[in-house]
């Protein structure tokens, strides 16, 4: 049986993330009228290589299969409204995309390199070195992320693009990226002056608004669990 305030946490961590990086949706991301300069030498890439594109704050990744083919997760919100493939399989604009995370739906998805890279440099097997594990051989990478094309769940915690790829190439889905984020919330809610920061707040809410349940509770509830986390 889930629990209800894991599942509530958890909702919350991802919203907080989607936020923190909101500029990689505005920046680079699909769907925007941005010149594509950068000519990339598919020649050089080889079946079952992880791509890389830097964006903003965050990075996307994906599986190269051949043939200028890239099989990559991307969250889009028409996969819950259409069932015309042919409106899903267009490049996702910035709304698409915003709306499948909050929806937390997605789909393992092939698109062409330029399609999948939009304007920016690729890095070929870059997670390699970063993650330092044993990568798998190329063709398996390859058949493990065509055996996952379709439709998927999708959470920025913990089943994103890069959990999608590194499952692919090296057997075990993690994401460094998200890890990062957690990383950081844990010295926010260690850091003393959050309690004194939401207890200000808590405060300020009653006063502006009022002595009631909405208020006093999440006045009361949130610096006392910063506080015991810390």
């Amino acid at each position: 049986m889930k629990n209800p305030m894991l599942e509530a946490l958890s909702l919350l961590l991802e919203k907080l993330l989607l936020i923190s990086n909101f500029k990689l949706f505005s920046s680079g991301a699909p769907g925007e009228d941005k010149g594509r300069n950068i000519v990339h030498e598919i020649n050089s890439f080889h079946r079952g290589d992880v791509l890389e594109v830097p964006r903003t704050h965050l990075t996307h990744y994906g599986i190269y299969l051949g043939d200028n083919r890239v099989a990559h997760m991307m969250p889009d919100i028409l996969l819950t409204l259409k069932e015309n493939k042919e409106l899903t399989q267009k490049v996702v604009s910035n709304k698409r995309l915003i709306l499948g995370v909050i929806g937390r739906v997605a789909s393992v998805r092939v698109d062409t390199v330029d399609d999948f890279a939009y304007g920016a440099e690729i890095l070929v097997n870059h997670l390699d070195k970063s993650l330092k594990m044993k990568a798998l051989l190329n063709e398996e990478v390859a058949q493990r992320a065509e055996k996952l094309l379709g439709t998927t769940t999708y959470s920025l915690l913990w089943n994103n693009c890069e959990h999608f790829v590194t499952y692919c190439r090296y057997d075990i889905a993690v994401s460094p990226q998200a890890d990062k984020f957690c990383e950081n919330l844990k010295i926010i809610i260690r850091d003393q002056r959050s309690v004194l920061a939401s207890a200000f707040l808590g405060l300020a809410s009653i006063i502006c608004l009022g002595l009631a349940s909405y208020t006093t509770l999440p006045a009361i509830f949130i610096p006392f669990c910063l506080w015991m986390a810390g």
